[in-house]
């Protein structure tokens, strides 16, 4: 049968429980972040010695990852619907540690590639169960649901502010064995997971396989995944180690970015934490006027918000005979600007969490939305390595506005259909 609802009166309490979870979460993802970042270092390093590692190869490291996230989704999506959600944590958090320690050893291309497998599957049983716990804790409580899936997108966003500082960092210090002591900080993650006192109710694995189907037959799931596939494709074109090798490659040409890190490899994390605490901020801002009738022009804004930040970064690109002055306007501008596009992962979820109402497959359908991360991650992580190799930052800021561009047209499409969509009903 469903699993019963938590109520208003229980909410502070199921919210209290659930903070050892996030934080594990947040942890976890510092690591990945980390790790990913310690990948660019380390491959932009192997690129001055070996004719065989480029940008090509960080890409596919990438995608591999990402590859390997989308495969595992939706299977532990459907187990987070009958099996206990912080054992399957727990199991992710080790997956992740032996794909990150594996990195400390290997010597090989091959070997690169098989952990980035595992780290993927590792990853793929952590998400989906996380955001089945939040769902379940909100169902009565709606008007408090964009505060929790403010507070998951920050756990995931804790990954890029402070994984690409520690990565940096470790990096400077300790090299390939970097890699090593994240493995350590994802195990100690896994001991965390155990330990919290997650939502343990589950449903038999026939009434669970019966929510796959409703979730996928949701019309607002249908609707909503090509969106979300673009904007992920998005986020697989500039969080993957493509950009890290584009800023830290001392080979330095026309374009302003291209290379800027290369004598200081470490700010790389200082400009993933600064750009991360400002979207943060947005997201908190986002957390308190996102109204559940109002999601649809939401998502629109984030969009045209994102365009205007493409044309800002690319100006910035072009900027080698600019005053300091002048760019440090413009990235004012940028700023707030990805303040305001921030909007998006929140308004998305709430929608995804509304549309579920009461059917069963919550763990199904938050499979779904990880299936849709995996594979926009992925598409954006080989255009990264594509149009990276060709245009360098310009060809990642080429495939943004296109992205974005197709993401609102499907919007559009979308508002056709109905306002209804927009509320979360199930018949649109």
């Amino acid at each position: 049968m469903t699993a019963p609802s938590v109520t208003a009166g229980e909410f502070a309490g199921a919210k209290e429980r659930l903070g050892l979870a996030v934080l594990a979460h947040a942890l976890l993802r510092i690591a990945a972040g980390a790790d990913g970042t310690l990948v660019g270092l380390y491959l932009a390093a192997l690129a001055r010695t070996h004719a065989g590692v480029g940008i090509g190869l960080a890409g596919l490291l990438a995608a591999t990852a990402y590859a390997a996230e989308l495969v595992g989704s939706l299977p532990l999506g459907l187990a987070a619907d009958f099996f206990p959600v912080r054992l399957l944590m727990a199991g992710g958090a080790v997956a992740s540690a032996l794909g990150t320690g594996a990195l400390a050893l290997a010597g090989n291309i091959p070997l690169f590639f098989a952990s980035r497998l595992v780290l993927g599957t590792g990853l793929a049983a952590v998400t989906p169960p996380l955001l089945v716990a939040l769902t379940r804790t909100s169902e009565q409580v709606p008007s408090r649901r964009a505060r929790l899936m403010g507070l998951f997108e920050l756990s995931m966003l804790a990954g890029l502010a402070l994984g690409g500082l520690v990565g940096s960092e470790l990096w400077v210090r300790l090299s390939v064995m970097g890699f090593a002591l994240l493995a350590l900080l994802a195990l100690a993650c896994a001991v965390a997971f155990l330990l919290t006192a997650t939502d343990r109710r589950t449903q038999a694995p026939l009434r669970a396989r019966h929510g796959l189907r409703e979730a996928l037959e949701n019309p607002i799931v249908r609707r909503l995944a090509p969106v979300w596939l673009c904007v992920n494709a998005i986020v697989g074109l500039w969080l993957g180690p493509v950009l890290i090798f584009l800023l830290t490659n001392p080979d330095r040409g026309a374009q302003f970015l291209v290379g800027v890190f290369a004598a200081t490899p470490a700010r790389v994390g200082w400009l993933l934490l600064g750009y991360t605490a400002v979207f943060a901020s947005g997201v908190l801002l986002w957390s308190l006027v996102l109204a559940p009738g109002r999601l649809l022009g939401s998502l629109r804004t984030s969009l045209y918000a994102m365009l205007a930040a493409c044309a800002a970064l690319f100006a910035l690109n072009h900027s080698a005979h600019w005053s300091a002055a002048g760019r440090a306007v413009l990235l004012l501008i940028t700023a707030l600007l990805v303040m305001v596009e921030s909007g998006f992962t929140p308004a998305a979820l709430i929608w995804l969490a509304q549309a579920l109402g009461p059917i069963a497959g919550k763990g199904a359908a938050m499979g779904v939305y990880s299936v849709l991360l995996g594979i926009g991650a992925i598409i954006g992580a080989l255009l990264a390595a594509a149009l990276g190799t060709v245009w360098q930052v310009d060809g990642l800021l080429m495939g943004t506005v296109g992205l974005a561009l197709l993401a609102l047209t499907l919007l559009s499409w979308i508002a056709r259909l109905g306002k209804s969509a927009e509320s979360g009903g199930h018949h649109a």
